[in-house]
């Protein structure tokens, strides 16, 4: 028994979508990017911005555990 090729089950065979109007074939609706594809972009735009907020949760985080460590020794 041989697997299936990943050629056909990783392209189904589509029709072309025509448009109703015309009849000639249209391209398919694009998907919305995702959200992390936003948030990526959108981090890449504002790297330093990204940057900055990344410091200052970096020392506030770092400024309450020793601030915890030094209340309960």
């Amino acid at each position: 028994m041989n697997p299936p090729s990943t050629e056909s089950a990783s392209t189904p065979d589509r029709a072309p979508v025509t448009s109703p109007e015309s009849g000639e074939p249209t391209a398919p609706p694009e998907r919305p990017p995702s959200y992390v594809k936003l948030a990526m972009r959108n981090m890449v735009r504002k790297g330093g911005t990204s940057l900055y907020h990344f410091a200052l949760s970096a020392i506030g985080l770092l400024t309450l555990l020793i601030g915890l460590a030094y209340l309960t020794r």
